[in-house]
């Protein structure tokens, strides 16, 4: 008994006797548990990586006791994940909308004389304007990018505002 407490699983030929004792078996257990389809091999593996990965807190007499509860817990893991997945594959998409035809062709118009104005935008405007409204970049962060003034930064969003509300009635 006294020569058990000495031993470690993380010695090679301790840890390779633990894996030739108990993988068939364990293997076994899983397989007439869950079944092939949850892959009993791959969990098999996993117990054993876990067991290497502690095996300096774990005594050889617990070895067996944590390759079962570890891969019975992996395998429980797998089909709780295989629950989730085929529930959510069996929600379906949404795909209507509340929105009129006419509605929808409104907004895809807009959407077009929108992208018109802004490539019609300087290059230092549309820069400005969409680091400010897209990216939601404040004044003195794009100063700071752009290496210019504060000024500078709001008198190019303001010029493309003022530009995009000329072209853009509805805006």
């Amino acid at each position: 008994m006294s020569k058990q407490l000495h031993e470690n699983i993380c010695e090679e030929r301790i840890f390779s006797s633990i894996f030739n004792k108990h993988a068939k078996d364990l293997h076994n257990f899983l397989y007439y548990k869950f079944g092939e389809l949850l892959n009993p091999k791959d969990k098999v593996q996993e117990a054993f990586m876990k067991l290497w990965q502690n095996c300096a807190k774990i005594s050889p007499d617990k070895a067996k006791s944590f390759l079962f509860t570890t891969a019975n817990n992996l395998m429980l893991n797998e089909a709780a994940h295989r629950k989730v997945v085929l529930k959510h594959q069996q929600t379906k998409p949404k795909t209507y909308t509340n929105e009129n035809p006419e509605f929808l062709m409104q907004e895809t118009e807009y959407n077009d004389k929108l992208q018109k104005a802004l490539a019609n935008l300087t290059e230092a405007q549309r820069v400005a304007f969409m680091m400010n409204r897209v990216e939601g970049k404040r004044f003195k962060e794009i100063a700071a990018l752009l290496d210019i003034s504060t000024k500078a930064v709001e008198k190019r969003i303001y010029g493309a505002l003022k530009k995009l509300r000329e072209e853009i009635k509805e805006l």
